[in-house]
């Protein structure tokens, strides 16, 4: 493919609370066995984008980790590559990412030492599966600067914490408005773009010039009426996990037949770093009903309508329902949880009691705390 791929990976936000205390959005656990970055890095790799840039920042460390090796993902070529790039103090700044554009801007030398025409941008907290090239096709057919991939939300629960956009019927867009407060909109941005490479090199000068550094409000608003900007539908599965409501929903939603044979069934496949651990282990007495269960795990109690990560221990005759639990935790025996996220790392104490009706109840460390 003619471009080259960024994922942006260095952001945060508090309505992940407790959970991203470990670790950035991009690094969180989905569907059992993956991280939340693979889904776009492996969209990368199935579109033959063969050279490829993370940007991290915020709690960056096992999301470094992940990336450690990029045979992974089939980056590791002569030609091209998977990069990661951290702020780095330089002669000419020493700050932080203080935006999506500034992001870029900071590392503008990735960008100017290429020689592919085109740059995908895509956000590293989304859960979705898509072949870049049929959006570059798009955007060179309708001769648009920038191309979004938007998508008509039908849930309106939390519509507002994306950017919305207004497109004519040939998919030019007219408005964009940022995470409003109230809004008759429903088609989203999903932070995928395709740009000219050049086009971008230009316009993140200018923005930095004007001391401007938010790639949606410094660039794709002010520029709406200028540059042709043109909207690509999704009409596939797509989910953002940076809410615990929405990080929670989109784990189960692999408990869905249909879900998981989209993504790990059909073509293409969805790679990830892989850890050699023994399978899942079933003792005498457990039960499992319409659960994802992970390599590594011992089970003795009864798992309902959940998803079990890497390396972890259910007691006797525990009962686990509608939950989460994350990496390495232990759970005692005579144990009851349900509608919980259990932390990486946790230890609850034999005849515990977990529960909650209408919210999702965050347990770590055996504290509990409700959202």
């Amino acid at each position: 493919m003619k471009a080259i791929g960024i994922i942006l990976a260095g952001g945060n936000n508090k309505l992940m609370k407790e959970l991203t205390d470990k670790r950035a959005i991009a690094a969180m656990p989905i569907a059992g066995s993956y991280r939340c970055i693979d889904f776009a890095l492996s969209n990368m790799s199935n579109s033959r984008i063969q050279k490829v840039a993370v940007i991290t920042q915020y709690n960056a460390r096992s999301l470094n980790e992940h990336l450690s090796s990029s045979k992974w993902w089939d980056f590791g070529r002569k030609q091209g590559g998977l990069f990661v790039f951290t702020p780095t103090i330089t002669a000419e700044s020493s700050y932080w990412y203080r935006g999506t554009a500034d992001s870029l801007y900071q590392n503008i030398d990735f960008l100017k030492s290429s020689h592919e025409p085109y740059v995908v941008i895509a956000s590293g907290d989304g859960v979705y599966k898509l072949d870049y090239n049929r959006v570059l096709e798009y955007h060179i057919e309708k001769k648009a600067d920038i191309t979004m991939v938007v998508k008509k939300m039908d849930d309106r629960t939390e519509i507002n914490r994306y950017g919305l956009v207004a497109m004519t019927e040939e998919g030019r867009i007219t408005e964009i408005d940022e995470k409003p407060l109230e809004t008759n909109l429903s088609t989203i941005s999903t932070g995928i773009y395709v740009i000219r490479r050049r086009l971008l090199i230009e316009l993140l000068e200018k923005a930095a010039e004007e001391d401007r550094h938010d790639f949606v409000r410094d660039i794709l608003m002010r520029y709406k009426n200028i540059k042709k900007i043109y909207g690509y539908k999704l009409e596939t599965y797509w989910s953002n996990i940076s809410t615990v409501n929405s990080y929670f929903k989109t784990n189960m939603d692999f408990l869905k037949r249909d879900v998981r044979n989209y993504f790990f069934k059909e073509y293409p496949d969805i790679y990830t770093k892989v850890d050699d651990m023994p399978p899942a282990k079933y003792n005498y007495g457990s039960n499992i009903k319409n659960s994802l269960i992970s390599s590594g795990c011992i089970i003795n109690g009864t798992v309902e309508n959940s998803v079990l990560f890497k390396k972890i221990y259910i007691g006797n005759n525990s009962v686990i329902k509608n939950c989460i639990i994350l990496s390495d935790s232990y759970i005692g025996d005579n144990s009851y949880i349900e509608n919980c996220i259990i932390e990486s790392g946790s230890t609850i104490k034999a005849n515990s009691r977990y529960e909650n009706e209408g919210r999702i109840r965050i347990v770590a460390d055996r504290s509990p705390i409700y959202y």
